[in-house]
């Protein structure tokens, strides 16, 4: 057991008999009381986020944890399959767990996933990723005297704002912070 002062962000601690990954935190001070650890949690079985605070006297179980670099496989009704390029060991994710990063996940690319206890959690996405674009309007002659942008449609069904000059069947690079364009891959 440790002590809350050893709570950093990224860490994975057991909360009420589940994991919870520390979003955000925060050692406080109030005058002549003790001190305390105010935490951002996001649950890792559930999805659902929470606050919480620690005082000093209470004792957290940090979580042993791993990252490893699968390649996404493929979406069937069981789940999200990873495979260990190493192994060659299927990895199965639920669809609850993959949730916010489902618009950036495209067959054959490879992504961090973080285990807990020998168990997928949840993939860490890095800041960007490329796209291959599957619905394009053509541009309108004419629309190039300020910056115009058009609507694209990419292989995972995220909907991106692009310059004029992206077609159909090119790849791009998105930010996977907001889902913005940064640029052709």
């Amino acid at each position: 057991m440790a002590s809350p002062i050893d709570i950093r962000k990224g860490k994975v601690i057991d909360y009420h008999g589940a994991p919870h990954l520390v979003l955000d935190m925060l050692h406080r001070t109030q005058g002549r009381q003790a001190g305390f650890v105010q935490t951002n949690l996001r649950n890792l079985t559930s999805g659902s986020t929470t606050n919480v605070k620690f005082r000093s006297t209470d004792s957290v179980d940090i979580m042993m944890t791993d990252t490893k670099r699968l390649e996404f496989s493929y979406l069937d009704a069981d789940g999200y399959h990873f495979l260990d390029p190493d192994t060659f060991e299927d990895t199965l994710i639920s669809p609850e767990m993959v949730e916010e990063a489902r618009k950036f996940l495209s067959e054959g690319n490879m992504y961090d996933v973080l285990f807990v206890e020998d168990r997928a959690v949840q993939i860490q996405l890095r800041s960007a990723v490329n796209l291959k674009i599957v619905e394009a309007p053509g541009a309108v002659r004419g629309d190039t005297a300020s910056k115009v942008q058009k609507r694209v449609t990419t292989e995972t069904g995220l909907v991106v704002q692009v310059p004029l000059f992206v077609t159909q069947d090119d790849t791009i690079k998105v930010s996977t912070a907001d889902g913005t364009y940064l640029g052709r891959a």
